[in-house]
């Protein structure tokens, strides 16, 4: 089997609306390593999206499966329900930054989980009005493209949107946008389009992933719960790209004094199985009705059996700490490449949600032509990176946590190279 000739069938038998970026094929994998269908073998620095932080078919998490298959793939948690749902929103629910008692739901993706939050925070509130950030994603659904700040590619062709959606402005040095700026756009909002007391949420990301990987400042956060309870509007935060470990916290919320009324959650929750969920304040999560909220395939058992795996893993191999010094290791590296390669404009992490952003040294404009020449220069070596930003200069780094060391060594050898050659 060769990886051209399977090209020739996607383009014959799948649309072009699904954006595929490689041109090489799966055919096993195990913790940071694809092989493909040739027998070429590839570091993954992508996971899935940020969906593999205890690495391709973590042992525990494939035990967890298999038991699990034994017993009964499937009833439906709403009409025949099972102890691990229950289980896995207790131990949710303890670790969540949310003040006081707290109450999950499971979904299946990180879209469904924001779709969700949406109609939890309006049924609390009985408000209509929702306000995101611009360079923000949180889905491909119609409500959560009416939520994204990006049009390219998400939202080309495919409106209208669902109303009572605004966007303000979210914090970012590099581009020259402070804290302050961000908090009088929201301001402009209450002016311009909408009033406080008809807005249910704030929802954002403590770190924006398609964004850039831009980091929200405590001081950013501080001001906005403040804005919330002054008005009763709620918080969401989206960590379904931040949560389980990336940032060097279990959610990345915990970096701030403040907590959200509402988080999501998905990607790496289940290690690679289709799991997503919404944790918050009980009352808050009590609003809907019973039949309000669910899915044919919410909490599915396989799924939540891989995500008691999960957070098993992340304490016992300790990955939040190595989440943190991985990071480091690639921030130094990063640095040290800085000084031979002048595209390089800014780098920011917190724990391993690491990314670099690349203008043209000459214009200072983005460079998203660096940012692929990287890219490939690194895939040619073995190394699957992947791009994100606003304007598509910005490589993000989103390894598995649980990477060998030489591996991870190697892994930035050719980063280095493929940065300043």
């Amino acid at each position: 089997m060769k990886n051209s000739d399977l090209n020739q069938r996607r383009q014959s038998a799948t649309p072009r609306g699904v954006g595929v970026m490689c041109g090489f094929y799966a055919e096993r994998a195990e913790n940071a390593t694809l092989w493909d269908v040739e027998g070429n073998e590839v570091i993954d620095f992508a996971a899935g999206i940020a969906v593999l932080n205890t690495g391709h078919r973590h042992p525990k998490i494939v035990a967890a499966i298999e038991k699990q298959l034994q017993a009964f793939t499937h009833t439906a948690y709403q009409i025949v329900p099972y102890e691990s749902y229950v289980a896995l929103a207790e131990r949710i629910n303890e670790r969540a930054p949310v003040n006081g008692p707290a109450k999950t739901a499971f979904f299946t993706t990180g879209a469904e989980a924001v779709e969700n939050a949406v109609k939890i925070a309006r049924a609390y509130t009985r408000r209509p009005g929702l306000i995101t950030f611009g360079g923000g994603f949180h889905g491909r659904t119609f409500m959560t493209m009416a939520l994204t700040g990006k049009v390219a590619p998400y939202k080309i062709g495919f409106g209208p949107f669902p109303g009572s959606v605004y966007h303000g402005q979210y914090p970012n040095e590099l581009h020259g946008v402070s804290v302050d700026d961000a908090m009088a756009s929201l301001e402009r909002i209450f002016k311009a389009d909408i009033a406080p007391d008809q807005v249910a949420a704030i929802v954002l990301e403590p770190v924006q992933g398609e964004g850039g990987f831009n980091v929200a400042p405590p001081a950013f956060m501080q001001a906005l719960r403040a804005l919330c309870d002054e008005h009763g509007i709620l918080l969401i935060a989206d960590e379904v790209q931040t949560g389980f470990a990336r940032t060097g916290k279990l959610f990345a919320m915990e970096h701030h004094s403040v907590k959200a009324d509402l988080i999501t959650m998905a990607k790496s929750l289940a290690g690679g199985m289709p799991l997503s969920g919404v944790v918050g304040r009980a009352e808050v999560m009590d609003a809907p009705a019973p039949g309000g909220l669910g899915g044919t395939y919410a909490g599915n058992p396989l799924a939540v059996a891989a995500a008691h795996a999960v957070l098993d893993i992340i304490d016992q191999e300790n990955l939040c700490q190595r989440a943190n010094d991985l990071g480091l290791h690639l921030v130094e590296v990063l640095k040290q490449a800085r000084e031979r390669c002048p595209a390089i404009a800014d780098i920011r992490a917190q724990g391993s949600m690491v990314a670099v952003e690349f203008n043209d040294p000459q214009t200072g404009k983005p460079s998203p032509e660096f940012t692929r020449e990287v890219q490939n220069r690194a895939q040619q070596e073995g190394l699957l990176l992947l791009s994100c930003g606003v304007y598509g200069n910005v490589i993000r780094f989103l390894y598995p946590l649980t990477i060998p060391e030489a591996q991870f060594s190697k892994a930035l050898d050719i980063l280095s190279r493929a940065l300043t050659r």
